[in-house]
C-alpha cells in the first residue's frame, strides 16, 4: 500500500515532510488519549456490578427473614436463594467486562507491578473477553432457568423454557467454538 513518494505506511518515514509526520505524531497521540474514554463504560460497569452485588445481598437478607418467619413449605423459597446467586452471578459477569475492556483499552490492571486478577482472567485480547462474558451468560441463564423450573407449576412451561434456554446455550457454545475463538482474527 505505500509507494515510493511516502504514501501509506511507516517504512517511508524518513522520506515525508516534517508537516505531514508532526501531523501524524499528533494524531496518533489523540487516538492513545481517547482510547481513556473507555474509562467511562468501565466505571459504569463497575457501578453496575456493585449495584447487583448489593441488590443480591438486599434479596438474600428479604430471604432469610421470610424463611425465618415462615419456614415451610421450602420448595417455594428455593428460589429466592437462587435469585441471589443469578444477581451475584450477574455482577461478576459485570466485573468481568470491566476489568477485560480495561486491561483491553488502558492498562494491565497490577497496581505495583504485582498482578491482582487470578489466571484465568487475564485478558489478552477481545476474543478472551467474549468467552469470559459468553462462559458467565451461560452460567448466568442456567441458574435463571433453575430458578424458574422450581417456582413454576406448569410442566409445559418449564419445558417450553427450558427449550429456549438450550437453544441459547447451544448458539453461545457454537459461536464460542467455531465463531469467536479467534483462529485467524486479531
Amino acid at each position: 500500500m505505500t509507494d515510493d513518494d511516502g504514501g501509506f505506511g511507516g517504512e517511508h518515514r524518513g522520506r515525508r515532510p516534517p508537516v505531514v509526520e508532526r501531523a501524524e505524531e499528533a494524531f496518533e497521540r489523540g487516538l492513545d488519549v481517547a482510547r481513556l474514554v473507555v474509562v467511562v463504560p468501565v466505571a459504569v460497569l463497575v457501578l453496575a456490578g456493585a449495584g447487583a452485588f448489593v441488590y443480591g445481598t438486599y434479596v438474600f437478607l428479604s430471604s432469610v427473614r421470610a424463611v425465618v418467619e415462615e419456614p415451610l413449605p421450602v420448595g417455594h423459597r428455593i428460589g429466592l436463594f437462587l435469585a441471589v446467586v443469578d444477581l451475584f452471578l450477574v455482577g461478576a459477569t459485570l466485573l468481568i467486562a470491566a476489568f477485560g475492556l480495561y486491561e483491553l483499552f488502558v492498562s494491565r490492571v497490577d497496581p505495583g507491578g504485582v498482578p491482582r486478577l487470578p489466571g484465568w482472567l487475564e485478558i489478552h485480547d477481545l476474543n478472551d473477553l467474549k468467552a469470559r462474558v459468553i462462559s458467565m451468560l451461560v452460567l448466568v441463564a442456567s441458574v435463571s432457568f433453575v430458578e424458574t423450573a422450581a417456582a413454576a407449576t406448569d410442566g409445559r412451561l418449564v419445558l417450553e423454557i427450558g427449550g429456549g434456554v438450550a437453544a441459547v446455550v447451544v448458539a453461545l457454545t457454537a459461536y464460542l467454538r467455531f465463531g469467536g475463538s479467534g483462529h485467524g482474527e486479531q
